[in-house]
């Protein structure tokens, strides 16, 4: 059995071996099956010291930004001051810069911490810009809306928002609420398709007590083009003063209820439309699995 001075001399023979062969060029695998060792952790050590062969290093994207933190550290730089220029994270930054010495503090914690926001407020603006970015593109390949497309969005809004008939409680009547003017103006679109006029639908504002009430009935009215006469009173929503609303400030219209006078057998149509969607659904479904 070899003793701890035989052992500890063939490791010092084996790491003039790897130093030799790392010097010469070769990279960690020619060195591994050159001398047989096939332990990464002792391959490491029998050359740690010995920097890699160019020829062993990727070419890597970052490489520019790479030297540029470095440049930016040895003129002084912070990590905040840093990631603000160069628009990287800061475990980038300190991958990149570990080895060289911290610069003197040069500026005081408000302005560290001003250096930051502003670097944190930049990157919102960008998270912001690929956000309205991506809606828009998913506005654009919408296009055109054939009468059968808007037959069924049209469908699904209501079966969505609308009020349903109930076994237990008979309301066969096409009454649809909702506060977001675009789904108020594809369902009027919606009627529209269906022939409904407008002389048979009726409005209803719904809001807190505490908004501009005339400003939000002016609002509605131009947006569905009706005259005063056919809006129903408004509903006006009392609360809490304890209550902490986040539905507040010039923006908060309230809802708008739109409803068709005589509208059970409308009612019918949109409700069996439904069955027939999710029918259809259905049907493709298990075509797709058989």
């Amino acid at each position: 059995m070899p003793n701890i001075r035989d052992l500890h001399t063939h490791y010092n023979t084996l790491r003039d071996q790897a130093i030799a062969l790392r010097r010469s060029g070769l990279s960690l695998r020619q060195i591994r099956d050159r001398l047989g060792i096939h332990n990464n952790d002792l391959l490491q050590r029998l050359v740690k010291g010995e920097p890699p062969p160019e020829w062993t290093k990727r070419p890597n994207a970052k490489d520019d930004l790479r030297a540029k933190a470095r440049e930016l550290r040895l003129q002084g730089r912070t990590y905040d001051q840093i990631q603000l220029e160069l628009g990287v994270s800061k475990s980038s930054i300190s991958l990149w810069v570990r080895d060289l010495p911290t610069p003197e503090r040069k500026r005081s914690r408000e302005e560290s911490a001003a250096i930051a926001r502003r670097g944190w407020e930049a990157k919102l603006r960008i998270r912001e810009e690929e956000r309205q970015q991506a809606k828009l593109e998913a506005a654009r390949s919408v296009g055109a809306l054939s009468p059968r497309e808007l037959f069924l969005v049209g469908v699904g809004l209501y079966w969505s928002e609308g009020s349903k008939d109930k076994p237990y409680d008979r309301r066969e009547k096409v009454v649809f609420v909702n506060s977001d003017p675009g789904m108020i103006q594809v369902y009027l679109a919606f009627l529209d398709l269906l022939g409904i006029e407008r002389e048979r639908i009726r409005f209803t504002v719904m809001i807190h007590e505490s908004a501009d009430i005339p400003a939000a009935e002016r609002y509605w009215a131009d947006l569905v083009g009706a005259d005063r006469s056919a809006f129903y009173k408004t509903t006006i929503k009392k609360h809490s003063p304890r209550t902490r609303r986040k539905n507040i400030g010039p923006t908060y219209r309230g809802c708008l209820t739109v409803k068709v006078l005589g509208s059970a057998d409308l009612y019918r149509r949109i409700e069996g439309s439904w069955w027939g969607i999710v029918d259809a659904v259905a049907e493709a479904d298990h075509e797709n699995r058989t």
